[in-house]
């Protein structure tokens, strides 16, 4: 069979991937310059490096799985992780149960009884008593005030802005069970995967292998509208390099695009499915990367646990990974989520860079421009869906009520948040259901 597919991320891919492999044909529109979305790279002094910080836990087994298939696993790297949280001008050890015993910003008592509900939550093998109540609700109530405030509260704001609030538990539980599965030996220490060719190298060796099993991956290609001839929608207008738009057909589609991209590219949906993509709220990435030529702090994942400062996390890739990579230089994200339109969202790379060198030497008090050797700038669209309670009742299906059209995107992965590991999922999941709906 024929499927055509919209977007050339790591959901779009694997679904072509999966597809191509059984003998079908699969082709890729990409409308960006690049293919891996939020997985893609870019050259930095010699190296490839992530528009987004990437990293893999240990309970990632379906991208392991797949990057052991493409021939890249003697390249995956294991390593141990560091992990600070700032608070109160200083950053304090935050990787291991030990470090939340130490964690003076909380009186003992407290820190006992956060530690106490984290393993409780640890031990929780079911998302669903979760469903419910609000990550705020749900902490306050177990690890105190005084718990919820320091630790958790600033951490919400960071990732989700005015909807903190509104956040289902569901999506803490899974970062605690992440966190957990990937600490290892006796002191609990976190271990983190790379390939050490970046993750542009398994797009390129996934996009290879798509190509040589008969695929077809476009870049720079725009598909502007998903045809309903009266009966399957299976048909994509695309505009091509050159400008030129052509009309392809298909015997299904998949489609990887966020919801609101799809709902303008799709013909008229039911009203109840178009409630379900209607009600998702997304957030926006923005990232800084800085190219440095000393290191920043000696922390990897750096929370940030101050609501005066422009930004909720920073990312030293060169503390998890060798910077000989990186022509010996130490590489430093800057993140946050905003809301698209909004002020920080708009700002250009050097008024981010004014904002934010104020902020990193309070971290930092030595830290000088000068040590910047080059910085990057990156949006996301639609990188964060808004996860709030009963969020499993809303999901959209990924058959949608057009015969032939399906929907693949993060706000699908549940009760796991998006990462590259659940898109490599989802889109043998979808690639199946696509195989499968055609014998039926």
């Amino acid at each position: 069979m024929r499927v055509g597919i919209i977007g050339g991320g790591v959901a779009g891919l694997a679904a072509a991937y999966h597809l191509t492999k059984q003998g079908h044909f699969a082709e890729v529109f990409e409308q960006a310059g690049f293919l891996g979305g939020q997985a893609s790279t870019f050259d930095v002094f010699g190296g490839r490096l992530e528009r987004g910080y990437h990293h893999l836990f240990v309970s990632d087994t379906e991208i392991t799985e797949l990057i052991d298939e493409l021939g890249l696993g003697d390249k995956l790297a294991w390593l141990e992780s560091s992990v600070g949280f700032y608070h109160g001008g200083t950053i304090w050890d935050f990787a291991s149960p030990m470090d939340l015993l130490r964690f003076k910003p909380l009186p003992l008592l407290s820190r006992l009884r956060v530690g106490l509900w984290t393993l409780l939550l640890q031990k929780t093998k079911s998302y669903r008593k979760f469903e419910g109540v609000t990550a705020k609700n749900w902490l306050s109530r177990r690890m105190g005030r005084k718990g919820y405030e320091v630790i958790w509260e600033p951490l919400l704001r960071g990732k989700f802005g005015e909807f903190y609030d509104k956040i289902g538990m569901t999506w803490i539980w899974n970062k605690v069970i992440l966190r957990v599965a990937s600490r290892k030996g006796t002191g609990q220490k976190e271990h983190l995967g790379y390939p050490m060719g970046s993750f542009g190298e398994v797009i390129d060796y996934l996009t290879a292998d798509i190509e040589r099993q008969g695929g077809v991956v476009h870049t720079s290609a725009t598909v502007t509208k998903i045809v309903d001839s009266d009966g399957p929608a299976t048909s994509l207008d695309v505009q091509l390099i050159g400008g030129t738009t052509e009309r392809r057909d298909y015997d299904a589609i998949i489609a990887t695009t966020p919801s609101y991209v799809f709902t303008r590219l799709s013909p008229p949906l039911p009203p109840a499915y178009q409630a379900q993509l209607d009600g998702t709220d997304y957030l926006s990435a923005v990232l800084m990367v800085l190219v440095m030529d000393r290191p920043f702090t000696d922390k990897y994942w750096l929370n940030i646990a101050d609501p005066d400062m422009p930004f909720v996390a920073l990312i030293e890739h060169t503390n998890l990974i060798d910077r000989e990579l990186y022509g010996g230089t130490h590489i430093l994200y800057i993140s946050n989520y905003p809301v698209r339109g909004s002020e920080l969202y708009l700002k250009s790379a050097g008024e981010l860079m004014d904002l934010f060198l104020p902020h990193l030497q309070k971290i930092n008090h030595d830290f000088d421009r000068s040590w910047v050797l080059e910085y990057h700038h990156h949006r996301v669209d639609g990188a964060q869906p808004i996860v709030g309670i009963n969020y499993g009742d809303s999901i959209p299906e990924h058959r949608t009520p057009l015969q032939g059209l399906y929907l693949a995107n993060t706000t699908q992965i549940y009760p796991e948040d998006r990462g590259t590991n659940y898109s490599v999922r989802m889109g043998r999941q979808v690639a199946r259901m696509v195989v499968d709906d055609a014998s039926a």
